[in-house]
C-alpha cells in the first residue's frame, strides 16, 4: 500500500523497537571511518553548533548530559537538546508545532497530509542538491531517498530501515519429514497448504494443522499476502507503471487475480483458516508459535531467531529455516518503504546555507563508525564486547536498550553499515544476511510519494472497498460478476480520478 494509504489506515508508522538491519546494496558496503568530504568546511575549529532537536520518546527520557550524548557532541563537536515527545501524540504535536511555526532546527516527521503540505509550502529545506557532498549519506542507495520525496524534491534524510526485509520462515522440519520444497508457482503454494494441512505432519494423528494461515489484515499495507505472493509471480507491488506512465492498480492485473483465485480455491477446500476475516494477527502469529502452522507468510528474515526461541519452547524438536520470496523467474520482493520516518531542517531554525552544511556534517558524522556503533552496540565493555571473527556479543542488553536506544531510534544508523556484527545462532545471522541482501530483489512501489487529491479526500474509503471486496471473493460471497462488479464501483467512486491524478504526478516528476 503506498505511503499515503499507510495514512489513511494506519496514521503513521509504527515506531521500530527491535535491533533493524541496514543497506547493503547499491553502495551500501561496510566503510571504515568515513572521511569528511572535501567540500564540507571543517567544523573542528568552530565553536559547538547548538542542535534542537524534536524527536519521538521511546522508553525513558534519557538523562541530560549522560555519557552517550557526551560522546556524541565531542565527536561531532555539538551540544545537542532533544524535546523528547511521547510517541502517542508525535503527529499531533508535531502538526500543532508546523502550525504555529515554533519548530527546533531538526524534527522526525512521518509522511504525512500535513508535512507534505509544509514541505510544499516551503517550511523544510530542500536538501537535493546538497546530498552528493556527504560521503556516508551519498553511500546509501538512492531508492532510500526515492521514498521519501515531495514532488520530486527530497527534504529530508530518511531513517533508513530495509526495504528487503519480507521473508518466506517455515518449518524445515516438517519439509524434511514429508520431502517438500519451497514453492515458487501458485501450484506449488496449492500443493503445499494441501499437504501440511492433511499430511499430518505433527505426527499427533489429529486434522490439527494448517499449511499457512491468514488474519484479518492479510491484504492491508506492507505485508499484504496477496501482494507479497502477486509480486513473485510477475505482478506488481500494488501499483504498476508503464514506459508511457500508464499507472495500472494491482488489482487490475493477472498475476494478483489468479493469486486471489488461488486462496478463493483455499478457502473452499478449508486448506486455510476459516476464521481469517474476523482474526486478529498475534493470534495467528501464537498459532504458528505453538506448532500448528508450517509456513509464516507475514514475517521478516530478523524475526525469524526470535519466533524458532519460543516455538521450541513447545515443540523442542521444531526447526525453522529463511528464504526470500521466490517465484518463477526468481526472486522477488514486495519492497516496503525503507523508513521509520525522515529527519527535516525546518528554515524557520536553520537560517543560512551555512547552518544547513553544518547540520548535514553532523548526521553525515553519524554514520561513521565510531558513531555507527556507539549507536548500535553501545559503549564496548558496558554493552558489548568483541569475539572472534571480527564479531560482538551483548554484555548487557538491558542496559543498552535503557541507555543507548532512545539515541539509536531517533538518530542515524544503519545496521549493516560501519556496525560490527553481532555474534548470534545462525539462524539469526542468516536473517542479518537476508535483509540487506534483499534489496537486490526488492520491486518498488512506484507512486509511493506520488499525490493524489482523491486519495487525500476517499483515500481510505477506496482501499476499504477494495479490501473487502478481496475478502468477499475468497470467502465466496461474491463471483467473477460480483468482483467485476466491485472494481466498476471502485472507478466510479473515484478510482479512475485516483489513477489519472497519479499518472499527471508521475508525469510532473519524471519530466525530462
Amino acid at each position: 500500500m503506498k505511503r499515503k494509504q499507510w495514512i489513511a489506515t494506519l496514521g503513521a508508522f509504527t515506531l521500530a523497537a527491535g535491533v533493524m538491519a541496514g543497506c547493503s546494496d547499491g553502495g551500501a558496503a561496510t566503510k571504515k571511518d568515513a572521511a569528511t568530504p572535501a567540500k564540507k568546511e571543517d567544523t573542528a575549529s568552530q565553536a559547538p553548533l547548538d542542535i534542537t532537536l524534536a524527536v519521538p520518546q521511546v522508553g525513558d527520557i534519557p538523562e541530560k548530559g549522560n555519557v552517550i550524548e557526551q560522546e556524541i557532541e565531542k565527536y561531532t563537536n555539538t551540544k545537542l537538546s532533544f524535546q523528547w515527545i511521547p510517541s502517542s501524540t508525535y503527529d499531533e504535536k508535531i502538526n500543532v508545532m508546523i502550525a504555529s511555526g515554533d519548530l527546533p532546527k531538526v524534527m522526525r516527521v512521518n509522511y504525512v497530509a500535513t508535512v507534505i503540505s509544509a514541505a510544499q509550502n516551503g517550511t523544510f529545506w530542500d536538501i537535493t542538491p546538497y546530498l552528493k557532498d556527504y560521503k556516508n549519506l551519498a553511500a546509501q542507495n538512492q531508492q532510500y531517498y526515492e521514498n521519501i520525496k515531495i514532488d520530486g524534491k527530497l527534504y529530508g534524510i530518511p531513517l533508513y530501515r530495509e526495504m528487503g526485509r519480507p521473508a518466506v520462515i517455515y518449518r524445515k522440519d516438517w519439509f524434511d519429514a514429508l520431502g517438500l520444497k519451497t514453492p515458487k508457482t501458485l501450484d506449488d503454494w496449492y500443493n503445499l497448504a494441501k499437504t501440511l494441512t492433511t499430511g499430518d505432519p505433527d505426527k499427533n494423528g489429529k486434522n490439527d494443522t494448517y499449511g499457512f494461515m491468514l488474519d484479518k489484515k492479510f491484504n492491508d499495507g506492507v505485508n499484504s499476502v496477496l501482494t507479497r505472493i502477486a509480486v513473485t509471480q510477475g505482478g506488481v507491488n500494488k501499483y504498476g507503471v508503464d514506459g508511457s506512465g500508464k499507472i495500472t492498480p494491482e488489482f487490475l492485473t493477472p498475476q494478483f487475480v489468479d493469486t486471489m483465485k488461488l486462496f478463493k480455491r483455499l478457502y473452499a477446500e478449508k486448506l486455510i483458516n476459516q476464521d481469517f476475516p474476523a482474526l486478529d494477527g498475534a493470534d495467528m502469529d501464537k498459532k504458528f508459535e505453538s506448532g500448528t502452522v508450517g509456513i509464516k507468510i507475514n514475517g521478516v528474515a530478523t524475526n525469524a531467531a526470535n519466533i524458532m526461541d519460543r516455538l521450541t519452547k513447545v515443540v523442542p524438536t521444531a526447526n525453522l529455516e529463511i528464504t526470500h520470496w521466490e517465484g518463477p523467474q526468481g526472486n522477488k520482493i514486495a519492497a516496503q518503504s525503507g523508513n521509520n520516518g525522515f529527519l527535516v531542517f525546518p528554515k524557520s531554525a536553520v537560517k543560512t546555507e551555512a547552518d544547513l552544511k553544518r547540520l548535514l556534517t553532523f548526521f553525515d558524522k553519524l554514520l561513521d563508525e565510531k558513531m555507527s556503533t556507539l549507536q548500535k552496540r553501545g559503549i564496548e565493555g558496558k554493552h558489548y564486547k568483541k569475539v572472534d571473527g571480527g564479531l560482538v556479543e551483548w554484555v548487557d542488553l538491558t542496559a543498552f536498550n535503557r541507555e543507548v536506544k532512545p539515541y539509536r531510534d531517533d538518530l542515524l544508523n544503519f545496521e549493516t553499515y560501519n556496525v560490527p556484527q553481532l555474534k548470534d545462532t545462525p539462524l539469526a545471522m542468516k536473517g542479518y544476511k537476508m535483509e540487506p541482501e534483499g534489496l537486490k530483489f526488492a520491486v518498488n512501489n512506484p507512486v509511493l510519494t506520488l499525490s493524489s487529491n482523491t486519495y487525500s479526500e476517499r483515500g481510505k474509503e477506496l482501499d476499504t472497498m477494495m479490501n473487502d471486496a478481496e475478502t468477499q471473493y475468497i470467502v465466496g460471497k461474491i463471483d467473477d460478476a460480483g468482483w467485476a462488479a466491485a472494481v466498476d464501483k471502485w472507478r466510479k467512486a473515484g478510482g479512475d480520478n485516483l489513477i489519472k491524478e497519479y499518472e499527471a504526478s508521475w508525469a510532473k516528476v519524471n519530466k525530462k
